[in-house]
């Protein structure tokens, strides 16, 4: 039976031609049933240029962070299958393809893109702190998860509509260590994971900035090993849990800003 297939871009500051040639191989290649752009803080020229491109638009006037862009594009779908890809274009249309396949055809429920697999391609390597600091991030999560993979944070991830029902309420990272928490929970559920090496290359201009992002990276890992444990009911997170007030998950967040609306 043939599966319907969502991708979600979350964009700030994007590149809009890079962007628009980033969607049409994306449509090419994958022949989504629907393409949506999630785009925070943009300019009005910005929100009319991206709006031609043969796409859903989700433009809103501040930036909300990675994890809660996609958080919003994966509750407006109705797909079979969600994927999120980042707006730089830094996993290029083909590796998208390939991270999509073990969902379709049923190996797995969340497949990873891995740009540190022994088997990716990096065509273009980021600057030695941004890669030094990467990567030790990787060791540590592999070293602190159940979830034994080379790379967390790859901006190219897919899954099932059943996966993300299952996760969305466990998920509670607005900026990049979404991933590593969406990583954490899928695999404390038991979903069936999947790492796929693909070809990348850095984009100049990006908007992490290494000392700040990986501050919030390791925080965020700490916090998505404490969700996990959670999940798998070990009784000293229990206890940590029970003697803290956590906040709303996103998808909470996200309905109570829309009533305030």
């Amino acid at each position: 039976m043939t599966q319907t297939v969502g991708v979600v871009i979350p964009a700030y500051r994007p590149d809009v031609a890079l962007l628009g040639d980033y969607v049409r191989a994306l449509q090419e290649r994958l022949a989504p049933d629907v393409v949506r752009i999630e785009l925070d803080a943009a300019t009005p020229a910005v929100v009319e240029s991206v709006s031609t491109l043969p796409v859903e638009v989700n433009a809103v006037a501040h930036r909300r962070g990675k994890g809660t862009a996609i958080t919003a594009g994966f509750e407006a779908l109705d797909t079979d299958v969600l994927v999120f890809a980042d707006a730089d274009g830094s996993t290029p249309a083909d590796s998208i393809a390939d991270v999509l396949e073990p969902v379709l055809s049923g190996r797995a429920d969340l497949s990873v893109g891995s740009r540190r697999h022994p088997d990716a391609t990096v065509a273009s390597h980021q600057t030695f702190a941004r890669r030094y600091l990467g990567d030790g991030f990787a060791w540590i999560a592999r070293h602190l998860l159940d979830a034994k993979l080379y790379d967390y944070q790859c901006g190219a991830k897919a899954m099932t509509c059943e996966t993300w029902r299952s996760v969305r309420r466990h998920l509670y990272e607005p900026g990049f260590a979404w991933d590593i928490e969406l990583v954490a929970v899928a695999a404390a559920l038991g979903a069936r994971l999947a790492e796929v090496p693909v070809v990348w290359e850095d984009q100049p201009g990006s908007t992490v900035s290494p000392t700040y992002t990986t501050y919030r990276l390791g925080r965020g890992l700490l916090v998505a090993r404490h969700r996990a444990k959670l999940l798998a009911d070990d009784s000293l997170h229990e206890l940590l849990e029970s003697r803290r007030d956590g906040p709303p998950s996103l998808v909470d967040r996200l309905a109570a800003e829309a009533l305030d609306e």
